[in-house]
């Protein structure tokens, strides 16, 4: 196992993995009402064996190199985390999604682990596209993608039911040779 450190706060980036269910089902216990109303992640989790599931999920995913999953630890604690949704090896390009507790907001916790994630799928595994896709209510997501130098591409008009509701959801991207640039 690796652990990246997001700075000099303490913060982490580390794999999550199915062993660790009972660590990520106390954190989504915490994290629920903040993630909830955006993504069906925190109602996936909602006991154990759920939590497992999903963990094993991203497993088989990372198994067959089309998703990856990564928890962000503060102070030993998981607040939060950061995965490719889909990754495309083949296309050259993956999209990134987070989540994070209310405790953790507010450190740049999300940008500086995606961050890493950007630098890997585009330095190792040589992706031209990096996507971030969030409702356009989710101002705080958007606004991740905004701070790491993203284009906002489009509005796909309420094209995501969730709890009822359909929401307009928001395209964001950046290019290798922009996000390379962008490091300069």
């Amino acid at each position: 196992m690796f652990t990246v450190s997001l700075g000099d706060d303490g913060a982490e980036l580390r794999p999550l993995e199915p062993w660790q269910a009972e660590e990520f089902l106390t954190h989504m216990d915490r994290a629920r009402a903040l993630v909830d109303p955006w993504i069906p992640f925190a109602s996936a989790a909602t006991d154990l064996a759920s939590a497992r599931t999903l963990l094993q999920r991203y497993a088989d995913q990372q198994a067959a190199d089309s998703g990856r999953l990564y928890g962000i630890w503060l102070d030993g604690t998981l607040v939060g985390g950061v995965l490719f949704r889909t990754f495309e090896a083949k296309n050259g390009t993956c999209e990134i999604g987070c989540w994070l507790e209310a405790a953790a907001e507010g450190r740049g916790l999300v940008t500086r682990a995606a961050r890493i994630l950007i630098d890997w799928a585009v330095d190792v595994r040589g992706m031209h596209r990096v996507e971030w896709v969030a409702s356009s209510a989710n101002r705080r997501s958007l606004a991740v993608a905004e701070r790491l130098g993203m284009t906002r591409e489009g509005v796909l008009r309420e094209a995501y039911p969730y709890r009822g509701k359909r929401h307009d959801e928001e395209i964001w991207a950046v290019l290798a040779p922009e996000w390379r640039n962008g490091r300069g």
